[in-house]
């Protein structure tokens, strides 16, 4: 398969590095390859040590290219940590001519972004939520409209200038291009939200390794982003402690046998956890594992009602909220999550994917799906764009052809 046909998502995170290989088509994507590492360099959803996460990277990236059947040259980088702020800006032109033309939508977004921000940090997106001319509210597409005054509301999203900075070399170690970097909660999103609910109202909570993402939609456009720097390796290491087991089999107990109310566990359920020193491994109940578990998820889960009350935005959530990540695979995680919210709750799955649907079909693999589904869209706009060019090219020629023929 040619390089040029296949989009490549590369999820950076805190406890696993996650490459997924694809191809766009009418209906979305198709999954041709996929590679998965155990990540050692990150903290936090931050790069902090480069040899390391290398590795796992290179690691992941063979999975994939065996899988695939191709060689990988450029991704699409996923970005988190608590260093992520996101903030609503406004701009506002003058049209020229009395009509709304592409160079003044981009002249209202340079307005838009023209906020000061420190040197120590970049914008990462800057994300159009509404177009407003001449008062009239709500527009998404203004181009070809007539008006006189042209005003534009976005959420600009930035980082810490060095955290992107170590994701690119990280990539260009492993001997990749980064197309673009991506916050990963916009990628979950791609991935796991239906139009209905961007549309209605739907609040994004990616349940990830060293990070909690948040992301808020209302009328199909971003309203809030947020970055919690709580996420799944804190119930492990709260696991660990409490059941005196290693963190390889804390994380192991967690997966399998993990839950998030302990109403939801019967009192005979029995567990073996393995101990550290050599002894042998003990016999527990599964309901004191539930009791570790369920105080750190009620925290994490009350700090994002907190976000979400704070960006005076939970009123616009009509459709509930969707959770994803791979800590949102814990048994009662759903059930918590309405408690907590009094809102509607569902766990996230990708969706409209095709191919090898059945391998990434999990809420820990909605990220790098969603990179994926970022990458398809962008190239896919970028080349209908160039054909519109040639289009535009050849009836320009074909006009000035007949003008000569009409001179002679």
């Amino acid at each position: 398969m040619a390089k040029a046909d296949l989009i490549i998502g590369l999820d950076i995170g805190t406890t696993k590095i996650c490459a997924v290989v694809g191809e766009a088509t009418d209906d979305g994507v198709d999954v041709v390859g996929i590679g998965t590492s155990p990540s050692t360099g990150l903290r936090k959803g931050v790069v902090v040590n480069i040899e390391e996460t290398v590795k796992s990277v290179q690691k992941a990236l063979e999975e994939a290219e065996l899988m695939a059947g191709c060689a990988i040259r450029s991704v699409y980088a996923g970005i988190a940590g608590s260093h992520i702020k996101g903030f609503n800006s406004h701009g506002v032109i003058a049209v020229k001519g009395g009509e709304v033309t592409q160079r003044d939508v981009d002249r209202a977004l340079e307005a838009a972004s023209a906020v000061a921000i420190p040197l120590d940090r970049e914008v990462i997106h800057t994300l159009p939520q509404e177009f407003i001319v001449d008062d009239q509210r709500g527009i998404i597409h203004p181009l070809g409209m007539a008006g006189v005054r042209l005003e534009v509301k976005v959420h600009i999203v930035t980082g810490a200038v060095t955290s992107a900075q170590n994701i690119v070399r990280s990539c260009h170690r492993s001997g990749l291009d980064v197309s673009d970097i991506v916050l990963e909660s916009l990628a979950s999103a791609k991935a796991a939200l239906t139009e209905e609910e961007r549309e209605l109202g739907v609040a994004l909570v990616d349940l990830g390794g060293g990070t909690t993402d948040i992301a808020i939609f209302a009328n199909d456009t971003i309203k809030h982003t947020g970055v919690l720097a709580l996420g799944g390796q804190n119930l492990t290491n709260d696991i660990a402690f409490g059941l005196r087991t290693p963190m390889v089999s804390a994380e192991r107990i967690k997966v399998k046998y993990g839950c998030a109310m302990v109403d939801l566990v019967s009192m005979d359920e029995i567990i073996e956890v393995p101990t550290v020193g050599g002894r042998e491994p003990r016999k527990l109940s599964r309901r004191l594992l539930a009791e570790i578990c369920q105080p750190r998820m009620e925290e994490v889960l009350d700090l994002v009602d907190q976000e979400l009350t704070r960006s005076g935005c939970k009123h616009l959530i009509g459709a509930g909220i969707v959770l994803t990540g791979g800590s949102a695979l814990i048994d009662g995680c759903q059930e918590l999550g309405e408690q907590i919210f009094n809102l509607p709750t569902r766990i996230g799955y990708p969706r409209n994917i095709g191919g090898l649907k059945d391998v990434v079909n999990s809420p820990k693999y909605a990220t790098a799906v969603g990179l994926l589904c970022y990458g398809a869209e962008k190239e896919c706009g970028e080349r209908k764009f160039r054909i519109q060019d040639e289009n535009v090219f050849d009836r320009v020629l074909a006009r000035m052809k007949k003008w000569f023929v009409d001179i002679t």
